[in-house]
């Protein structure tokens, strides 16, 4: 949900836009999902279907679906087929399958000794340095061991061998090494700009990160504190307070909004050259300075985290920035991930609708956004992971294909002279 709504004046034209206010916290934000592990026919208990198979079908060495989705079973004996059909076809039935064509293959193990053997395995396997994973496998009628590095692969062999694990049911093969999958949703420390924060009732992103007078900080939006404007020491946690409910950071610098010694600022109206605050860590170390997340591509709404980028350079302390339009920005934030477009429009004087603030000298994006996404970081790609840092994003058109952001110039002149990298 967006909590508020900006118009924009473009040389005389009115374009009405949406901020990308914080998102208000849902009971549905709290609660922690992944994919389900229970196998089919749950509902007749927590065996699995290869044990219940097991012990309905002599000679059983397994059950799988094959490429093309046929159901294939291991029989180390032909002359169960028929037993074994009857029992497939029950378990079919109640995975919502009526198909009959269950095509059998000759089985060289029982799965009941290949589930031994692998637990009987799986501690000594998985001690060796460069083993990956190991599996009773039932689409292979094997104990299966995944190895990274090759010089594991005969120690896998010697060491099941020492079991009592037959060398004819062992298959060991290369596998790439497996990595926790996080997304800019998860914990993360320490914390990078891009991922999500939440302070009392709302989420919003990390801008970036940065040192001033060697305090350890992050820069978010404004708007994603208690109060815009002014400082009232606003609590933030990351990425929940439900889930990490250790305090990160709290609120340090957060100028109030005025239209006295602010050129250009309509009569009636309160401005700021930028929708930016800093917090305070609470822990130095929690800060990767000069790291924004990144995920896994462009403009394709992953969350998933694929490495880092680098900030190696700022943009220019000018107010209004010094990239020109047409020059291609990106920005990583909890909502939308990696987004990114050209430059359309700069030093925009920027009206918020239902308030009388006024952002002076912002910068348009034709980029993908969302509410959440305040307080993310703006930067331009310089080659492979190494950017320059470009501003922080506080709005957006009401479409999500447009986001407005703060440029650095104007940060730097409200927050002071920041260290990023």
């Amino acid at each position: 949900m967006l909590r508020s709504r900006v118009s924009v004046a473009i040389l005389g034209a009115a374009l009405v836009a949406t901020a990308c206010r914080d998102v208000p916290l849902t009971p549905s934000d709290n609660e922690v999902t992944g994919p389900s592990l229970s196998q089919s026919g749950a509902s007749q208990g927590s065996e699995s279907i290869q044990d219940r198979l097991a012990s309905a079908v002599p000679g059983f060495g397994g059950f799988f679906f094959d490429n093309a989705g046929q159901p294939t079973a291991f029989l180390t004996d032909a002359a169960n087929r028929g037993e074994a059909m009857r029992t497939l076809n029950a378990e079919l039935r109640a995975m919502g399958l009526t198909r009959s064509d269950v095509r059998v293959l000759p089985a060289a193990h029982l799965w009941t000794d290949l589930a031994r053997w692998h637990d009987a395995g799986t501690d000594a396997a998985l001690s060796i340095d460069g083993v990956v994973w190991t599996d009773a496998d039932e689409s292979t009628n094997s104990v299966r061991v995944g190895v990274s590095d090759l010089a594991a692969m005969g120690l896998v062999r010697s060491e099941l061998s020492r079991l009592g694990i037959p060398a004819s049911a062992v298959e060991v093969q290369r596998a790439e090494p497996i990595v926790q999958v996080a997304t800019l949703r998860d914990v993360i420390r320490p914390v990078q700009a891009g991922v999500q924060i939440n302070f009392p009732g709302f989420l919003c992103s990390v801008g970036f990160n940065a040192t001033l007078n060697g305090q350890a900080s992050f820069v978010t939006a404004s708007h994603c504190t208690t109060t815009q404007g002014g400082v009232e020491g606003t609590p933030y946690w990351q990425p929940l307070q439900s889930l990490a409910p250790t305090q990160i950071a709290t609120e340090v610098a957060d100028p109030v909004y005025t239209r006295r010694t602010l050129p250009g600022c309509p009569g009636g109206r309160r401005c700021r050259y930028s929708d930016a605050a800093r917090a305070a860590y609470a822990v130095a170390s929690n800060m990767a300075l000069g790291v924004i997340a990144k995920t896994t591509g462009a403009n394709n709404g992953s969350l998933t985290l694929n490495g880092t980028f680098n900030i190696t350079a700022d943009d220019c302390n000018t107010l209004g920035g010094c990239l020109a339009v047409g020059t291609q920005v990106a920005k990583v934030g909890r909502t939308t991930g990696w987004t990114q477009g050209n430059i359309t429009n700069t030093c925009v004087n920027t009206g918020v609708s239902g308030s009388n603030i006024v952002q002076l000298c912002q910068t348009f994006v034709s980029a993908g956004v969302g509410g959440g996404d305040s307080g993310s970081d703006v930067i331009q790609i310089l080659s492979g992971t190494s950017v320059k840092l470009a501003g922080v994003l506080w709005g957006g058109s009401s479409s999500g294909a447009q986001f407005v952001y703060s440029p650095l110039g104007n940060v730097k002149r409200e927050l002071g002279a920041l260290v990023t990298h």
